[in-house]
């Protein structure tokens, strides 16, 4: 296979914390608002931004001869399409798996313990003691058990929880049972938690719907630091609107909701603005991550977390 010879990259400050490059590699900048311009002669390799790549995802079909593509984050709905078969697609695997998984236990605490409700009785100067749900002794049904799920599970340990898993296929692993998706709907009616990590893809696609949702018990909890359209919005509004089910999402279907819709005054919501990967363990993982690629492109050795081969097959 040929090497990559110029990498882009979306801002300058990226391409200075990576400087200087592995040599036989050329760094441009170009933040892919339009078609790179001549000036920066021939890209064969892009590292997307990592706020609102898919805003400009469309402009990688104007980079002939690309061979390389490199996410900043854990998804990459829509990169592949984008790129093209000839190109090969990485995502940053591992980078945000311990923020997401920090922020996850976050949303299940606050959204239990009633801190979200707590912040909005202080802006009132309102004291509302009242008994809540604790985490210790609950069952939580955690779906994904990629990188995020491993480091979500690890954390869960410590709070006394019995954590039930499920990933694409059933199957025994080193931490025990993994439960197929053919089970959900059965699983779901025997736990107060149901936790979402997994990628979007044609099989994951609305798979926590209707049904799931109704299978949860009364005051389950559903919290999604995955990917949004992974649950089916319609559904869970449903749900949380008539007050049977509570939910804390980082991730939603549309990103953001649009205004007026009903999650956001929903007293059993909690929401954030997809921020799982978004903290101070992003940078110096990323940037880790990034000169390992790097090293290997310029050195022709196949780079890791691959999701599309291309010329790497």
């Amino acid at each position: 296979m040929q090497h990559v010879h110029t990498v882009s990259f979306p801002d300058p400050q990226l391409l200075a914390d990576l400087s200087p490059l592995p040599e036989g590699l050329r760094g441009v900048v170009w933040d892919m608002k339009d078609a790179p311009g001549e000036e920066l002669g021939g890209i064969d390799g892009v590292i997307l931004p990592y706020i609102n790549a898919g805003e400009v995802l469309g402009n990688l079909g104007r980079v002939p001869g690309l061979k390389f593509v490199q996410t900043q984050s854990t998804g990459y709905d829509g990169v592949c399409e984008a790129a093209g078969r000839g190109a090969a697609v990485a995502n940053a695997s591992g980078v945000h798996a311990a923020a997401t998984a920090e922020l996850a236990v976050g949303l299940i605490l606050a959204k239990l313990r009633g801190i979200d409700q707590a912040v909005k009785d202080q802006q009132i100067e309102s004291w509302k003691p009242q008994r809540r749900q604790s985490l210790a002794d609950r069952k939580v049904l955690l779906l994904g058990i990629g990188g995020i799920g491993k480091e979500l599970a690890r954390r869960l340990e410590p709070f006394e929880v019995t954590v039930t898993r499920m990933g694409s296929a059933a199957r025994t692993d080193a931490g025990g049972q993994v439960h197929g998706p053919d089970e959900l709907v059965a699983l779901a009616a025997d736990h107060d938690i149901l936790v979402s990590v997994l990628p979007l893809n044609d099989k994951t696609h609305h798979l926590v719907g209707r049904d799931v949702l109704a299978a949860l018990p009364g005051g389950a909890l559903v919290v999604n630091v995955g990917r949004g359209a992974v649950v089916d919005t319609d559904a869970l509004t449903r749900e949380v609107v008539s007050g049977r089910l509570q939910c804390a999402i980082d991730v939603v279907d549309p990103e953001p909701l649009p205004a007026g819709h009903p999650l956001w005054s929903a007293e059993n919501a909690l929401i954030t603005p997809h921020i799982g990967g978004n903290a101070s363990a992003f940078e110096p993982r990323i940037l880790k991550l990034l000169k390992r690629q790097l090293e290997a492109l310029a050195a022709g050795q196949t780079p890791a977390n691959l999701v599309q081969q291309g010329p790497f097959a």
